[in-house]
């Protein structure tokens, strides 16, 4: 990062020493001896330099739990597996066995976000004005998401935890945390809904362009976390309402891009076009900037996880799992074929292509590579193959946002608040007026209203050219979704009763659908884990989560689906020693 956030990060208010301090071992939640500490009285946030160096501290804080955020949610998961060169924390982690301290299993450092939150939001002075304008107020909103972001990820990673809301200065103010009531997930999403809504209109800091990236990519979107909040708290339609008004904003609509990879002719199947816009950086919309330098603060240690570098001697930890490419695979590519006098719907091949891997979805092949280039000899110290993600960034972030992402829980939120026709949209066709006014009928239209409701001069179905300019995001990976008879949406084989008996027949399968997605587009970012419990937690059903988890490997693991089975065993233990959380 560049000497300005170096600064800030460590010249930051005192406050931001003490407060580290005071969390310095994964044993102590919230340890308060510390001769660092400084007084409330002494840390009075009332000049704007304050809260800028303030803020970046609290970005500092959040590198430490960055890459964390990603690992609990793909090596728990079912889309990749450990390598026998993996750690044994990783190894235990992806296991479930967390009896034994972990690296992994480190609350502290999200309460160290959370604390340094609490202490910024009880003393900045949102009344300093200048110029009829709050000084502090952009900042202040801000701090709020880091907080309540970091909150979701605790209660998904922990289950319960104690909702701390004031800054614990003395160890009395840390017992009394510990000696709370723990909160679940639903009602730490409703306390941080009600807290952000009053913020929604205020803009994100203006801190320039840092190291090249626009400053205001390290701040959490609050709408799109007010829809998170809202899906996991199952109040879908305010969630496709946060969604929605976060996309269609007049003053930056969020588009997708159509890059895509593809076969470029339909009639052979030599190499597809590996054109996967993940990797550009105008798909993101906020990240966590992480440092390049070890002796500059906190440096990923993704790349060496998930791929082959130097500093691993070419031995990655994770890998791409079978059910990774079953999922790869069970997709069906298709392409809209037209000539003078018809266009048709031609379907690639299941056999006799180069390589295994571009059998349906082209998104994983585009992704990850493994090469014999590797170490060359009996005596090298190189692993002999050579493993390549490009969704693993090495310019020093970690993405917390990206667009598709955020279009993909609009779609799950649409489905579960009764719209699977506009949730279809999403996948197969692209959100934009023509598309809405041609696949969703009138009465679910009626239903959506303006969720639904997309500007037809900005979120237009064709350019001016005459092509596509929107595609359903299942064409970034499987052709031109559009024109795929077998990508549909479900129907019952016999008419039911009533319309709504229908609709109430398709959510869970295009549900399924949208999770398929989920996975297909967002793998290895960090989601699957908890796209799979959300669902598995709606639904009553442990077996969502457990049997994909369970056949990872290819084969089912009895062993591990039984442990997933009791939904107790998919969180992180708190009580890691003498069965005390907040140790003092």
């Amino acid at each position: 990062m560049s000497t300005y956030i170096r600064k800030g990060l460590s010249v930051a208010l005192p406050l931001i020493i003490g407060l580290s301090a005071s969390f310095s071992s994964c044993s102590k939640m919230l340890e308060t001896d510390s001769e660092l500490v400084e007084f409330e009285k002494d840390n009075q946030l009332n000049h704007a330099t304050d809260s800028v160096y303030s803020t970046l501290g609290i970005i500092n804080k959040i590198q430490s739990i960055a890459d964390r955020v990603v690992l609990l949610g793909e090596a728990r998961a079912d889309l990749v597996q450990t390598t026998e060169q993996a750690s044994a924390d990783l190894k235990r982690l992806a296991s479930f066995d967390l009896k034994s301290a972990n690296k992994y299993n480190c609350v502290s450092d999200y309460y160290a976000v959370i604390n340094n939150c609490n202490y910024f939001l009880a003393h900045a002075d949102t009344t300093l004005q200048r110029r009829g304008h709050s000084v502090l107020l952009s900042e202040y909103a801000a701090v709020k998401s880091f907080r309540a972001w970091t909150y979701l990820q605790l209660v998904q990673a922990y289950g319960r935890v104690p909702l701390v809301l004031k800054p614990v200065m003395t160890e009395q103010e840390a017992r009394d945390a510990m000696n709370q009531p723990y909160a679940d997930i639903k009602t730490i999403c409703q306390y941080f809904i009600d807290d952000l809504t009053p913020y929604v209109g205020v803009e994100l800091p203006r801190f320039g362009v840092i190291d090249g990236w626009d400053s205001q990519q390290f701040f959490i979107p609050m709408r799109v976390l007010l829809g998170d909040l809202c899906l996991w708290a199952g109040r879908y339609q305010e969630s496709a309402k946060w969604y929605h008004d976060f996309i269609t904003d007049v003053r930056k609509p969020v588009m997708l891009s159509i890059s895509r990879s593809y076969w470029p002719d339909p009639t052979q199947y030599v190499r597809p076009v590996e054109g996967y816009y993940v990797t550009s950086t105008a798909e993101l919309l906020s990240f966590v900037p992480m440092e390049l330098r070890i002796f500059d603060g906190y440096v990923s240690d993704l790349p060496n996880i998930f791929e082959s570098t130097n500093q691993n001697y070419f031995y990655y930890q994770l890998t791409p799992s079978e059910g990774m490419r079953e999922l790869s695979r069970a997709q069906i590519y298709a392409t809209e074929y037209k000539t003078s006098t018809q266009t048709d719907t031609i379907y690639a091949p299941r056999t006799g292509l180069i390589s295994n891997i571009y059998v349906g979805d082209l998104r994983l092949t585009s992704n990850y590579n493994l090469s014999a280039w590797g170490g060359q000899g009996d005596y090298s110290e190189y692993n002999t193959v050579y493993q390549s993600m490009s969704k693993i960034w090495h310019a020093g972030l970690v993405p917390t946002y990206r667009r598709s992402m955020v279009y993909l829980r609009y779609a799950e939120a649409l489905n579960r608040a009764g719209l699977p026709q506009s949730a279809l949209v999403v996948l197969k066709y692209g959100m934009c007026e023509d598309n809405v006014n041609l696949y969703v009928d009138e009465d679910e239209r009626a239903k959506a209203g303006n969720l639904i409701s997309f500007d037809p001069n900005v979120f237009k179905k064709l350019d001016s050219d005459g092509n596509l300019a929107i595609y359903g995001i299942h064409s970034f990976g499987s052709g031109d979704s559009h024109a795929n008879k077998q990508y549909v949406l479900p129907q019952p084989t016999t008419a039911l009763a009533s319309k709504q008996d229908t609709v109430d027949y398709q959510i869970p399968l295009v549900e399924n659908m949208i999770i398929d997605e989920m996975a297909l587009e967002g793998s290895f970012e960090g989601n699957r884990f908890y796209d799979l419990m959300r669902v598995a937690l709606r639904r009553s059903d442990p077996a969502y989560l457990a049997d994909p988890i369970a056949r990872r490997s290819g084969s089912i693991d009895n062993t591990l689906r039984t442990l997933l089975m009791d939904a107790n065993n998919w969180y992180l233990p708190l009580n890691t020693e003498n069965g005390s959380v907040f140790k003092q």
